[in-house]
């Protein structure tokens, strides 16, 4: 049987909105990973089939196939080619199963996943919204579907009206959200003192580590915080940072490993992406992750480490219910609430963290879910080797 299997993971430290990486060309903080991928393996970049790139609001700098742009920008061989993925929040995390798919297949041997994005250049929703306003289109890209519109209605489709659904379906307080929220930071501040992100960052200028993680932050500050929407439970506290940066993986073939003296870290076990309501829009990880599960013939307790993208706190707390997975397995190092997540790029930040920290702690399973856009959910399950 064929085998899809990682050879390395690499990430820029994220930055915070307007911080040390916001004046970064996106394209520049992709050939940042990409360039330091290619030398800490090795490979020669001429061996590369193709570059799989995630990015949302693909306008101005972020237009043009950035995946191309990036490995260009780097100083790489023209004759690799690069594309872009846009599956929302899950397009690096798609990179990596389309990555490993053309790879499984067969039909390609080294393949280089990744994803970047500068949202304090590009804000969210950008291109969705804004982008098309000169051409008179100001409602979003729901309005005027005659299909749409009769199976959902004129419902909101809003990633914080999706999290205030999940809260209220799973009965989730505000309180329990910013304790979630609260552990996120510790962790992420507690793995960065331990050096645990040292090994899978690439400092990138003065930026040398994770600019999110709030050491002064307490549960006093975060009830002090006004409600995101009028009389909602989520505040700025519970979700995720809007952020800037850049992650990259290669993954290789059998083939590939014995020709270029390769060294494997895992091999990819699973992967699988499913959907549902795309209103409620963030809780398709949980159904994804029973799919993948009864796919693979696992339990959820012989999972060793979770990586579950925070969204927003409820996301994960709803999840953790549902499944009855171990808290102490979940984010150990913290989550997007305290690291942040740079939409195209936090795939294969979060699958980064999760190689890593494998090999740290020694586990053999390690599962990755993110909820998406349109309601859908990846779920990549590796084991290290």
């Amino acid at each position: 049987m064929a085998e899809a299997y990682i050879i390395d993971a690499l990430r820029t430290p994220v930055g915070k909105r307007g911080g040390g990486l916001a004046a970064a060309h996106p394209a520049d903080l992709g050939a940042h990973v990409l360039e330091a991928l290619m030398a800490r393996t090795g490979v020669d970049p001429a061996a590369v089939d193709d570059v799989v790139f995630g990015c949302l609001d693909a306008v101005g700098p972020q237009a043009g196939d950035i995946a191309r742009t990036s490995w260009l920008a780097a100083g790489l061989p023209e004759e690799v080619p690069g594309v872009t993925v846009d599956r929302q929040c899950g397009s690096s995390q798609q990179a990596v199963h389309f990555a490993a798919q053309a790879v499984l297949s067969g039909t390609q041997d080294l393949v280089v996943a990744g994803g970047t994005q500068n949202m304090s250049m590009i804000p969210i929703a950008f291109a969705s919204r804004r982008a098309a306003e000169p051409l008179g289109l100001t409602e979003g890209p729901f309005a005027g579907s005659e299909g749409w519109r009769a199976r959902y209605g004129d419902q909101p489709v809003d990633q914080f009206h999706g999290a205030e659904l999940i809260a209220d379906k799973w009965g989730i307080s505000r309180t329990e959200m910013e304790e979630y929220a609260l552990r996120s930071h510790r962790r992420a501040v507690r793995a960065a003192d331990e050096g645990r992100f040292t090994r899978e960052l690439v400092p990138y200028g003065d930026v040398t580590a994770d600019e999110g993680p709030r050491r002064d932050t307490s549960a006093a500050k975060m009830a002090a915080l006004a409600p995101v929407v009028p009389g909602g439970r989520l505040t700025a506290a519970v979700s995720s940072q809007v952020s800037d940066g850049a992650a990259a993986l290669l993954l290789a073939s059998e083939r590939a490993v014995r020709d270029h003296g390769l060294t494997p870290r895992a091999r990819v076990h699973h992967l699988s992406v499913r959907g549902e309501d795309p209103v409620r829009m963030l809780s398709a990880p949980i159904p994804a992750t029973a799919h993948a599960l009864k796919k693979t013939g696992l339990g959820i307790d012989a999972i060793d480490l979770v990586e579950i993208n925070e969204a927003f706190a409820p996301v994960v707390l709803a999840w953790l219910e549902e499944t009855g997975a171990d808290p102490a397995r979940v984010n150990v190092n913290g989550g997007a609430i305290a690291l942040g997540h740079p939409l195209g790029a936090t795939g294969c930040r979060l699958m980064t963290t999760l190689l890593h920290e494998l090999e740290r702690t020694g586990g053999r399973y390690g599962l990755q879910t993110m909820c998406e856009g349109g309601g859908q959910a990846n779920v990549t399950v590796i084991e290290r080797l």
